[in-house]
């Protein structure tokens, strides 16, 4: 004869319970949970149900230890919830203004910023479609706050020095902000030595404001970390030629002649 088998009952919560099991106590729910949470300490779910058993049992501070940790450990899941939902509107502005629905772009951008103040994405893209609306005020903002969120990107300094030229403009605002403009530069530079644009802009910059000397510096410094870049080489002839520094043109010349008279000779035999 076969022999005869139960069904589990089912609890009245759904779940089914094995004949001759019980439910854990308090105090066994407890420990349970502080054994799981010595080994496994980010279990959220884990946390917040210890806390409500502490409560439960009287044990007040263990209560509100529980209960900050489980509040810090949300708030840490909601700030990355967070950074990832802006990044997505940013995204979606990105393709936006790829398809030149700029407005579409900047109202997606400004939804990453009311999410996440600090997406970079949303403020170097809004600070772009600000700069290209003249509107230099409003891409100063963002700028401003890209560099102190990114102080190592050249970019983003390279950016807002063209902000800054463009708010010396007496026709555009009353700032006085070319010498703002040029620490900018000069900050690309430190980051990224070869960046030419930023050595050319900083080169007219100062000629304009009579630092012949910082116009020389930096042109200087342009043909160094550029040795096969001809611009920088006429750049910095005009720039010696502008100081009536005659001998020192003369000399780049040649220097620019025996470069890439060697390096066309190398083209040649290769």
């Amino acid at each position: 004869m076969d022999e005869q088998k139960t069904m589990p009952t089912p609890d009245p919560g759904g779940a089914t319970v094995e004949e001759g099991e019980r439910p854990l106590t308090p105090d066994e729910e407890i420990a349970e949970l502080e054994k799981l949470l010595a080994t496994e300490p980010d279990d959220f779910q884990a946390r917040c149900r210890l806390g409500e058993l502490y409560f439960s049992k009287g044990r007040l501070d263990d209560a509100l230890t529980e209960v900050k940790k489980s509040i810090e450990m949300a708030e840490g899941l909601r700030a990355e919830m967070n950074r990832s939902l802006a990044m997505y509107y940013s995204n979606l502005g990105t393709i936006y203004a790829t398809k030149g629905m700029m407005e579409e772009a900047e109202t997606q951008f400004k939804q990453a910023l009311e999410i996440h103040g600090s997406d970079v994405l949303a403020l170097f893209n809004l600070g772009r479609v600000y700069a290209e609306k003249r509107q230099y005020m409003e891409a100063k903002k963002y700028f401003e706050k890209l560099v102190e969120i990114t102080p190592d990107d050249p970019i983003a300094w390279y950016n807002l020095a063209g902000v800054y030229v463009e708010l010396d403009n007496p026709q555009i605002s009353d700032y006085n902000t070319m010498d703002m403009a040029m620490q900018c530069y000069l900050r690309v530079l430190e980051l990224d030595p070869k960046h030419l644009e930023s050595s050319f802009k900083l080169m007219e910059i100062a000629l304009n404001h009579k630092k012949t000397d910082l116009a020389i510096k930096v042109m200087e410094s342009a043909v160094e970390h550029n040795p096969d870049e001809p611009l920088a080489y006429y750049n910095l002839i005009s720039v010696y030629d502008k100081c009536k520094m005659f001998e020192q043109a003369e000399q780049a010349r040649q220097r620019l002649k025996e470069r890439f008279a060697k390096r066309s000779k190398d083209t040649t035999t290769a």
